[in-house]
């Protein structure tokens, strides 16, 4: 399987498959590479109606110019606990990313949030994420601000006057949340349209049913995040000290060492 960067001509090949509408697996199959590299290739560069070869090779060689001329990314290739391997790790958080960034979030708040869930504290003050994406504050400060506005971050005040931001166990719940918190606001305003234009006419109509439809969404939607948190949120698994502590007080019940409580 080849190695290494796209070549000009595999780029010619990959916007010849988008032509002739074929799925990025059967592209990265014929070009033997992973699916994810061609997912990533069109996803930077235009997508699947804007991807253009000739573009495409001259902004990565103006990327990988850029990064030549930057300071050593020593924040991305630091060594990783649990005996994960860097590599990875890495490209997988480009696929994570590369998958943010197709379902509609813009790139940079793709990265941060990749960046944010990927690790396991699943938060980081503004300067970790800056280093780690190498991009300026400014940067990080504008992605921070979307991402709050869409529930998938909060802010908690670190060491000193540090910030940190951090994603939650349930992030998709709380996203699901305030989108479901903004459609209701769309609701509103589409039926304080109603009256305006006149009920019975075409706009009318048009906007009652708008209102209609999101609402039912947005309340199925609502109530469906709320049931899988319930049901399906994953609790924090116990550590080994807690699971010692508990083997013990059973063998303590076992043998009748244990002391009742009226006893103690």
């Amino acid at each position: 399987m080849p190695g290494g960067r796209l070549t000009q001509q595999e780029r010619r090949q990959i916007a010849q498959g988008l032509a002739d509408n074929l799925s990025y697996a059967e592209i990265a199959r014929r070009l033997e590479r992973p699916t994810s590299t061609v997912t990533r290739e069109v996803t930077r560069n235009g997508g699947p109606a804007g991807y253009r070869a000739e573009v495409a090779h001259r902004a990565t060689e103006h990327r990988a110019h850029r990064r030549k001329q930057s300071a050593p990314r020593t924040a991305r290739t630091a060594p990783q606990p649990h005996g994960r391997d860097a590599g990875e790790v890495r490209a997988y958080e480009e696929v994570f990313t590369t998958v943010m960034i197709t379902s509609g979030m813009p790139t940079m708040m793709s990265r941060v949030v990749a960046a944010l869930v990927l690790t396991d504290s699943g938060s980081l003050t503004a300067a970790e994420l800056a280093g780690h994406l190498q991009v300026s504050p400014a940067a990080i400060s504008k992605a921070i601000a979307y991402l709050e506005s869409q529930g998938f971050v909060r802010r908690e005040r670190g060491e000193g006057r540090r910030e940190r931001y951090v994603v939650d166990d349930d992030v998709y719940y709380q996203s699901m949340m305030a989108s479901a918190r903004a459609t209701a606001q769309v609701v509103a305003t589409a039926r304080q349209g109603v009256p305006v234009l006149r009920p019975g006419t075409p706009a009318a109509t048009r906007l009652e049913n708008i209102a209609r439809f999101l609402d039912f969404v947005s309340e199925s939607t609502a109530r469906a995040a709320e049931q899988a948190r319930d049901i399906l949120h994953t609790k924090p698994a116990p550590s080994p000290a807690a699971d010692a502590d508990t083997a013990a007080d059973a063998d303590a019940d076992a043998d009748g060492s244990a002391v009742p409580p009226a006893q103690k």
